[in-house]
């Protein structure tokens, strides 16, 4: 990973978006809402989608705020842009299903938890994919630790990280897909980017995930929704410590870890995606049948 500076001195004009997002109906009550990472895209998304809803899940994959905009736009987001779209996706499901479960790739994992606390009852259960509170993974850059400093000055405009190998992927096959497309993509080009994520990272939008962990982690203590975490040991970019700190913060009485052993941070499409699949069906399925015996508890009383 190397930081690339950048200015951009032709007009920058709003493209059409690449998609809004994938929703697959099932004939349930059940929905899940899967939110792709900071900077992807619902793509990434879509093997898990699939497998839900053949589980009799309804999956609704928007896509954020500006993703799909030239990233000269995209990189003016704020996390509450992001948040806003995680937020109005759930009020409308919650309007049209009985159950709703949320799960969020790696920034958005923190979206959906603070979705379980504003929406405290009503978020049926929550899995946190690869959760970023910070970059301490394997792959990480040694001089992360200056990007504060870059976040007070004008520079933060103009800077960019572009990634390399291996990208979060651990599988090769589709490392090397992302690498083709990677490796020679410019600031500017959205031709994969519906397919890929934004080659280039806004160092702005590093910043705003700064600021969005620090009014996260201090309201993890007001969550009691049920709370999955699933995370790959040789996470590259952020290590097993995130989902720790999560798990030892909130108070919700079903939480677990799920730790994977052949993946890297995007879980959702690594070599493990069935079995990250299964693990959330299984847990989104219990807590759907601990709601019906309880029920019936009730009924039978």
């Amino acid at each position: 990973m190397s930081i690339v500076f950048y200015v951009n001195n032709k007009k920058t004009v709003s493209a059409a978006a690449p998609d809004n997002g994938l929703f697959l109906k099932a004939d349930s009550q059940r929905a899940v809402i899967l939110v792709h990472g900071l900077t992807g895209t619902p793509n990434e998304m879509r093997f898990l989608a699939g497998s839900l809803n053949r589980g009799g899940y309804s999956v609704i994959c928007p896509r954020l705020a500006y993703h799909g905009e030239p990233v000269e736009i995209l990189k003016n987001a704020r996390w509450q842009d992001f948040y806003a779209t995680v937020r109005e996706t759930f009020i409308k499901a919650q309007g049209e299903y009985r159950e709703v479960y949320l799960a969020g790739l790696s920034m958005s994992a923190l979206l959906i938890l603070l979705l379980a606390e504003e929406f405290e009852g009503k978020v049926a259960g929550v899995s946190c994919l690869s959760p970023t509170l910070f970059y301490d993974g394997w792959n990480t850059p040694w001089y992360k630790c200056f990007l504060p400093l870059a976040y007070l000055t004008p520079l933060k405009h103009f800077l960019y990280f572009k990634e390399s190998p291996p990208y979060g992927i651990k599988n090769e096959r589709l490392r090397a897909l992302v690498h083709e497309y990677f490796g020679k993509a410019r600031v500017d080009d959205l031709s994969g980017v519906s397919q890929y994520g934004y080659p280039l990272f806004p160092v702005t939008l590093l910043e705003q995930l700064n600021i969005l962990v620090k009014y996260t982690v201090p309201r993890l203590g007001n969550i009691h929704t049920p709370v999955q975490l699933i995370q790959a040991k040789e996470d590259d970019m952020t290590s097993v410590k995130n989902s720790q700190l999560i798990y030892d913060r909130i108070k919700s009485k079903e939480k677990e870890i799920v730790l994977l052993n052949n993946s890297y941070h995007v879980i959702t499409a690594d070599q493990e995606r069935q079995k990250v699949a299964q693990e959330m069906e299984r847990f989104f399925n219990g807590i759907a049948n601990a709601k019906g015996a309880a029920h019936e508890r009730y009924q039978t009383a």
